[in-house]
């Protein structure tokens, strides 16, 4: 079940036939091993990935950093040589020193380096994919001067070594714990240039704007707003996970006249931005933490009635909509999100939570809340006759409370009209307004109002 979901969790990499994967892995491993001073070892007639160099210790931090870039540039994250080169040259490892190498190098796994007194993560260093992805998108060339969000060193120090010495890299953090240590890694790791700034980016980024603007803005932190905009120079790119109705997306904006246009929409999840800018959502920890619901705004939230709701009667609808081994579905929770100011996500503890409710995915599971019910997406498996088939899940209903029936049938309706209208579409397009514009209401679409901007979401 897990792995079909992770099409929600990991997002789809950009593909190329396997010939040009191959050429395009030679040409971007040459760059990269050169610039770490790592011998390049590519098999004549036979390719395995990820690509490895031999003549290195299978641990070494050597060795895991370009099998990394092997990694990340076969499944497409890394798209270009500078890219690549930087990620080889950074020592990873230096920035991550509580975490094990395997652990610094995967591909996937974002590494914690703080968590608050709950347990909570409050600052790491994020999955390598995801940087990269982010990276390629913000398009950085020698000279750029580039802002970043949300500190920890590593991100920066790749940063830098895509400006270059004739660029400028500013990294910001509101949290003094995380900019020493930040300063403190660059520094030893050959980064001294870079611009270590303890502050509130709400405000603290205007401060610290380079004449002219910045080239690029890369916001490292999951932020429910958008202050930053004004702040881009001419033909700047803004790379941002931003959050509506519980979902992040990470955004890369660019400028189209008084608005920010919003391009590649990627799934994705960061430690939540501190300070000015943050918004908590409202969040029912029911059972005691066991399962957590969360929405963004609506009525508030009875969490007695809803553990009540959670240990009584269960409503059950199945969908008949399918969904393949692997395919991707995360439009859905933008539908959703798009009809009902009612949708918010679940979650459940892996281990206390498994038998209380049996959620359709890990992460970012679609629920519609209201203060004392609420109906969840789950899935269970299609019988096959033959062996040979494939497999595929059908998406149900869970509803608990006193309107589990209504709502579940709600949810089961939004679910069928993303199967029939949209499932198949390109997506939405998102455009971002500053807060005081006129923005007319889309036909099929939302408007998610913040402080500073209006995030337009539309099905054309």
């Amino acid at each position: 079940m897990n792995d079909l979901l992770s099409a929600v969790a990991w997002p789809r990499a950009p593909s190329f036939p396997r010939r040009d994967r191959v050429s395009r892995l030679r040409q971007v491993m040459s760059e990269a091993l050169r610039a770490c001073q790592v011998p390049e070892t590519v098999p004549e007639r036979k390719y395995r990935w990820p690509m490895t160099t031999d003549t290195l210790p299978s641990e070494s931090p050597e060795r895991l950093r370009a099998d990394m870039v092997a990694t990340l540039t076969e499944q497409g994250y890394i798209r270009s040589p500078e890219v690549a080169a930087a990620f080889a040259k950074v020592p990873r490892e230096r920035f991550a020193p509580e975490a094990a190498l395997t652990a610094a190098y995967s591909s996937r796994d974002v590494v914690v380096t703080k968590r608050n007194a709950t347990g909570r993560a409050t600052s790491s260093v994020s999955a390598a994919w995801l940087q990269a992805d982010m990276l390629e998108a913000a398009n950085l060339c020698r000279g750029a001067k580039v802002l970043e969000v949300g500190s920890g060193g590593y991100n920066a120090a790749l940063i830098a070594e895509l400006v270059g010495d004739e660029g400028l890299t500013v990294t910001m953090d509101i949290d003094p714990w995380v900019t020493e240590r930040a300063a403190r890694f660059l520094t030893a790791t050959g980064y001294p240039q870079v611009k270590v700034v303890l502050g509130d980016a709400e405000h603290a980024a205007e401060e610290h704007a380079p004449e002219g603007g910045y080239d690029a803005i890369i916001v490292t932190v999951g932020a429910w707003d958008c202050p930053w905009g004004h702040l881009l120079a001419e033909g700047g790119r803004l790379v941002i996970p931003l959050r509506f109705s519980t979902i992040t997306r990470s955004f890369t904006f660019v400028r189209d006249g008084d608005r920010l246009r919003g391009l590649d929409p990627t799934v994705c999840g960061f430690v939540a931005i501190q300070g000015a800018g943050a918004y908590l959502d409202q969040e029912a920890a029911l059972a005691d933490g066991a399962v957590k619901l969360t929405i963004e705004s609506g009525p508030t939230l009875d969490v007695s009635a809803l553990d009540q709701a959670l240990a009584g009667k269960r409503a059950e609808l199945w969908t008949g909509v399918m969904a393949a081994h692997g395919e991707s579905f995360d439009s859905m929770h933008l539908w959703i999100a798009t009809v009902d100011d009612r949708f918010g996500m679940v979650w459940a503890d892996p281990e206390r939570g498994k038998d209380l409710v049996t959620l359709a995915m890990r992460w970012y599971c679609p629920v519609l809340i209201t203060p004392d019910s609420f109906a969840y997406l789950t899935i269970r498996e299609v019988q096959r006759i033959d062996e040979a088939e494939e497999r595929r899940w059908e998406f149900g209903i869970h509803g608990h409370g006193p309107h589990r029936a209504e709502l579940a049938q709600q949810l089961c309706d939004h679910v069928q009209s993303w199967d029939r209208g949209w499932r198949n579409h390109s997506g939405p397009d998102f455009t971002l307004y500053p807060a005081d514009a006129t923005v007319p209401e889309p036909a099929d679409g939302q408007i998610f109002r913040k402080r500073h901007t209006q995030l337009v979401m539309t099905w054309a």
